[in-house]
């Protein structure tokens, strides 16, 4: 069974835009939860321009299913944070300060050292570790010698190709899982993935586990309502 990770985002960012509390980031991650959603995702980068750090304690106090925190070890309180409220799992993304998304995967094999060492200390807390990576089964199998517990593949390109041709777009990322699960990495998935193209991506990744959505899921949500959205979205991970 393949989980759908609800990232909340967005949410943040809309409240943030006002001041205030409307939207409300608690209330929507409970409300994601009660409409079948099997994960939450939070992505604080150091500008707290939409997750504020306080909202990853907030919300640990109330996600019943699957709570996951993305970002980059190395900069701002994340590593501070993640190690105070030990969620299930921690996503190391490489972000840049600044970077309005995330836009590139770890190199694996250049920073191996440096992500061994990270990776060691959230285990040791009994956090779950993804590593975010590119499409490609060299930096998936040096992403295994770190000793992480998965991947989570970073699916820009794949979203970006798909309509002009799905078969083109997800041919790296067929390799790249079956890399994962040559090296006993488990498969996590996200960004850009929509309702577009995410049963074909789940159809065609062996190993899928997780899919962690926000961007698109929050801007259907606006249109057909959150419930609704997430009901059609875990529609794609059926079959």
């Amino acid at each position: 069974m393949t989980k759908l990770s609800v990232n909340i985002n967005k949410i943040a960012t809309l409240r943030n835009s006002r001041g205030g509390n409307i939207p409300d980031l608690v209330k929507t991650a409970i409300d994601c939860e009660i409409f079948g959603a099997q994960g939450i995702t939070v992505h604080p980068r150091p500008d707290e321009r939409h997750i504020k750090y306080q909202d990853v304690f907030d919300l640990k106090k109330v996600v019943k299913t699957e709570f996951n925190i993305e970002g980059n070890p190395t900069e701002g309180r994340f590593q501070e944070v993640v190690l105070a409220v030990k969620p299930e799992q921690v996503t190391l993304v490489p972000d840049e300060l600044g970077a309005i998304t995330s836009n590139a995967g770890w190199d694996t094999i250049t920073h191996k050292s440096k992500l061994r060492e990270i990776v060691n200390i959230y285990k040791s807390e009994g956090i779950r570790v993804s590593i975010f990576v590119d499409a490609n089964p060299e930096m998936v199998e040096a992403a295994a010698e770190t000793g992480t517990d998965r991947i989570e593949l970073y699916t820009e390109s794949y979203a970006a190709e798909y309509a002009e041709s799905p078969e083109k777009a997800i041919e790296n990322f067929i390799k790249a899982a079956e890399m994962a699960q040559k090296v006993g990495l488990g498969i996590n998935a996200g960004h850009d993935l929509s309702l577009e193209n995410l049963a074909y991506f789940y159809k065609n990744i062996p190993g899928l586990l997780e899919v962690s959505i926000g961007h698109a899921l929050i801007s259907d949500a606006l249109y057909y309502g959150l419930e609704n959205t997430i009901q059609l979205y875990l529609r794609q991970l059926e079959g």
